[in-house]
C-alpha cells in the first residue's frame, strides 16, 4: 500500500486544472460559464443556517432529550410497567424481573441505535440526505405518539416499541446529520457545521434533565408527556427540512445528476452558477476520484478496503473513545458527589444540570474555537487532560470521607472533566468521518462510527453497575485508562483536518507518518 504504483485515485492530491487541462473542459453546457471568481468567497447562508437551526432543533435535540429523560421519572415508570404486565398477563414481577424489564426499556434505545447506525449508510445513499433525515422526523413522531398512549392503552410493549423507534432515530441522526451538514458547509465552515449535532444532543440531554423537575413535568401523572415532548420540536422543524436543499455533494458525485447539482449548490450559497467556481472544482475533483475508485461502496467494502482502514480505525476509535471515557458514569455519580459536598438531594440535582449546562456553553465556544485551533489540537488536549482529571476524581473519591474539604476537590474534578470533555472529545468524533472520507465512501464511515459510539455507550451500560459494585471509586482509573490510551493512539494516527479536503486527508493517511512524517 505504501508505493506510490499501488495507490490509486482515491488517495491522489487535489487535482489541478493547469496540470490536467483535459479536465477544465465542460461537463455539462451549465459549467461552461462557471469561472472562479475572486471576489465571491462561500460563506454562511440562508439555507446553511437554516439547515443547521432545522436539523439541531427538530433531529439532535431529541436524541439527547431521549438519553438525558428516561432516568428522572425511573421509578414512575417502573411502576407503570409492573401495573401493565400484571393486567395483560397476571404476573406479579418480583424486584430482579422488574428490575429485567427496566434495563430492558433503558437498553433497547440502545439497541436502535446500533441499528440506526448500520441503516443510516444504506438509507443516505438510496433515499438521499434530505430524504433520509425527513424520515427520521417520521420516526420520532411515531415514537413520541406511543409514549403518549401507552398509558391509556395500559401497554408496556407500546413503552418499549416507542424506546426503539427513537433510538433507531437517534442511530440514523448520528450517523447522517452529521455528514449533511458538513457536505452543505464550504471548506473552512465544515468544522462549525459539524458541531451543530453534538451542540444539540448536549442541549437536548440538558433539556430533558430540566422538564423532569417536579414543577415542570416531574410530576407522578406526567412521564408520559415528559417522554414524548421533544416531539413539539421536532413537528416545528419538519416544515423547513422540506424546504431545505439536497446536499450538492450526493447529487454531483453518486446520482451523476450535475443540473439539479448545480441548482442545489446555487441556491444553498445564495449566488449565480456564474461565481461558483470553485465550489463545482472541488465536486469535479470529488466525482473524479468517485469514479476512478469502487463505483458503490458498502459497509463491508469500506471496512475491507486496506487504503480506507487507517482512517477508519481513527474514526472508530474516537467514537467509542467519546462512550469509554466514562462520561455518563461521570453524571451518575454527580449526584452523589454534590450530595458529599453538603448540597441536599434537590440542590444536587440542579448541581448536576449545572454540569450539563456547562457542556452546553463549552459546546457553544467551540464553535467559535474550532475553525481557530483545528481538530487535532482540541482533540489531543482535550482527550490528555480528560485521562488525568478522570485518574484525580478516581482518588478524590476514594479519599472523600478523610478531610473535611476533599468533596470540594470531587466537584471540581468533575466540573473540570465536563468542560475538558466538551472541549474536543464530546463533539469532534461526530463529524471527523466527514472530513477524512470522500464522498462514496463517507457514508459507510460515519455508519461505522456511528456504531462504535453505541457500542461503547451499551458496553459502558451494561458493565458500569457491575464494575461500581466491584471497585467503588477506582473504576474512573479504568475509564482513565482507556481514555489515556485513545491519546496515545490519536498523537500517532489522527491528521489535522481543518482546511484540508478528504482526497488531502485520505492521501495523509494513506502514507502514514513514517513516510510523511508531517502528518498533522
Amino acid at each position: 500500500m505504501g508505493e506510490q504504483a499501488e495507490r490509486t485515485s482515491l488517495f491522489t492530491k487535489p487535482i489541478s486544472l493547469e496540470l490536467y487541462p483535459d479536465l477544465s473542459q465542460p461537463i455539462t453546457n451549465e459549467l461552461q460559464q462557471l469561472t472562479p471568481s475572486n471576489d465571491y468567497k462561500p460563506g454562511w447562508s440562508f439555507y446553511l443556517i437554516l439547515a443547521g437551526v432545522a436539523t439541531t432543533l427538530g433531529l439532535s435535540l431529541p436524541v439527547g432529550y431521549n438519553i438525558g429523560v428516561i432516568n428522572t421519572s425511573a421509578m414512575l415508570i417502573k411502576q407503570f410497567c409492573n401495573e401493565s404486565v400484571i393486567a395483560h398477563y397476571d404476573v406479579v414481577l418480583d424486584k430482579g424481573w422488574l428490575d429485567m424489564l427496566w434495563s430492558t426499556v433503558v437498553s433497547i434505545f440502545i439497541i436502535g441505535g446500533c441499528t440506526g447506525s448500520l441503516l443510516g449508510a444504506v438509507l443516505a445513499d438510496y433515499l438521499g440526505r434530505k430524504k433520509s433525515i425527513i424520515t427520521v422526523s417520521g420516526l420520532s413522531i411515531v415514537g413520541a405518539m406511543l409514549f403518549v398512549f401507552c398509558r391509556v392503552a395500559n401497554s408496556v410493549e407500546m413503552l418499549l416499541l416507542g424506546r426503539l423507534l427513537v433510538g433507531l432515530a437517534a442511530g440514523l441522526t448520528t450517523s447522517i446529520v452529521p455528514m449533511y451538514l458538513t457536505e452543505l458547509a464550504p471548506l473552512k465552515l465544515s468544522g462549525t457545521m459539524g458541531i451543530a449535532c453534538p451542540m444539540g444532543v448536549n442541549v437536548g440531554v440538558l433539556v430533558g434533565q430540566v422538564m423532569g423537575l417536579n414543577f415542570l413535568l416531574g410530576g407522578v401523572d406526567d412521564w408520559p408527556y415528559l417522554l414524548s415532548v421533544y416531539v413539539l420540536l421536532v413537528i416545528f422543524c419538519l416544515p423547513m427540512l422540506f424546504i431545505l436543499p439536497e446536499s450538492p455533494k450526493y447529487l454531483f458525485v453518486i446520482r451523476r445528476d450535475e443540473e439539479n447539482a448545480l441548482k442545489a449548490l446555487s441556491r444553498l450559497r445564495g449566488v449565480s452558477n456564474s461565481v461558483l467556481g470553485e465550489d463545482v472544482e472541488l465536486l469535479r475533483e470529488e466525482s473524479r476520484t468517485s469514479a476512478d475508485g469502487e463505483e458503490s461502496w458498502s459497509l463491508g467494502k469500506v471496512a475491507a478496503d486496506g487504503r480506507l482502514r487507517r482512517a477508519l480505525l481513527v474514526v472508530c476509535a474516537m467514537q467509542a473513545g467519546q462512550q469509554t471515557s466514562g462520561i455518563n458514569a461521570v453524571f451518575y455519580y454527580s449526584q452523589t458527589i454534590f450530595e458529599r459536598a453538603g448540597l441536599s438531594p434537590s440542590s444536587g440535582q440542579y448541581a448536576t444540570i449545572g454540569c450539563g449546562a456547562v457542556n452546553v456553553c463549552t459546546a457553544a465556544l467551540m464553535v467559535w474555537l474550532m475553525p481557530r485551533a483545528g481538530r487535532r489540537k482540541l482533540f489531543l488536549a482535550s482527550t490528555g487532560a480528560a485521562a488525568a482529571l478522570l485518574a484525580a476524581l478516581a482518588l478524590s473519591m476514594r479519599a472523600i470521607t478523610l478531610v473535611s474539604w476533599m468533596p470540594y476537590v470531587c466537584m471540581a474534578a468533575v466540573l473540570a472533566y465536563v468542560l475538558a470533555y466538551g472541549f474536543g472529545l464530546g463533539p469532534i468524533p461526530y463529524f471527523i468521518a466527514s472530513e477524512m472520507f470522500e464522498v462514496g465512501p463517507r457514508p459507510g464511515a460515519m455508519a461505522w462510527g456511528s456504531l462504535s459510539n453505541w457500542g461503547g455507550n451499551f458496553l459502558v451500560g451494561m458493565t458500569f453497575p457491575t464494575l461500581r459494585d466491584a471497585l467503588g471509586p477506582y473504576c474512573f482509573l479504568l475509564f482513565a485508562a482507556l481514555t489515556a490510551g485513545l491519546f496515545v493512539f490519536e498523537a500517532f494516527c489522527l491528521p489535522e483536518t481543518s482546511g484540508k479536503t478528504p482526497a488531502q486527508v485520505a492521501e495523509l493517511c494513506s502514507l502514514g507518518r513514517r513516510r510523511h512524517p508531517r502528518l498533522p
